[in-house]
């Protein structure tokens, strides 16, 4: 069993580190119980200046639990290293961790998101750079599909946001189709690990 607070594999930041636990039902009574505890594991990117961390992922809406389907789909997914930012019919469940002073790149998402700051602020940014929003712990930003980025005004402390993306219908606005863009801030090889 992870030890509480302690690093994470690839865990880049000073933060406590992550123990993920599964809840389930022991087959034969149906009782609940904690099936799979394990600690975070952690995709740096951008430079070392940003970490992921995929708390769950499911592949269908409304998720299958019998049997552990979601479990098992989760698991292959993430096996195979093709989990995306968002899942087409399902959503991830990730955390961030934003380094001192980073600036994440512009992006949009076909999806709806919820982004809880955990520790630290953050500013999200939108179309307009001069007009940021800035968010603090508990803050939740609902994010429908527009152009963000992600910036840390901190000059030395890091970030941690968690997140949860489901995807959405296609967005028409002013006649136009605004589809994922995943903007010029990461490599071929960063996009193709999300």
């Amino acid at each position: 069993m992870p030890v509480p607070g302690s690093q994470n594999p690839g865990q880049l930041s000073n933060l406590p580190g992550v123990t993920q636990h599964i809840t389930g039902h022991e087959p034969s009574t149906g009782k609940s119980i904690v099936q799979l505890t394990r600690p975070g594991s952690w995709s740096r990117l951008m430079d070392d200046t940003m970490a992921f961390n995929v708390v769950y992922s499911t592949s269908q809406f409304p998720p299958n639990l019998n049997n552990d389907v979601d479990l098992i789909n989760h698991e292959s997914v993430m096996a195979a290293g093709n989990i995306g930012l968002v899942s087409k019919n399902g959503s991830v469940c990730r955390m961030v961790d934003f380094a001192p002073g980073v600036e994440a790149f512009m992006h949009r998402t076909q999806s709806l998101d919820y982004g809880l700051v955990l520790e630290g602020e953050i500013e999200m940014v939108l179309d307009d750079p001069d007009k940021c929003t800035l968010m603090k712990r508990g803050d939740v930003a609902v994010q429908r599909a527009t152009m963000h980025g992600w910036r840390n005004p901190s000059k030395t402390e890091w970030t941690r946001m968690f997140f949860v993306l489901q995807e959405c219908e296609e967005l028409f606005v002013a006649d136009k189709k605004l589809g994922e863009d995943l903007g010029a801030g990461l490599s071929k090889s960063e996009k193709a690990s999300l």
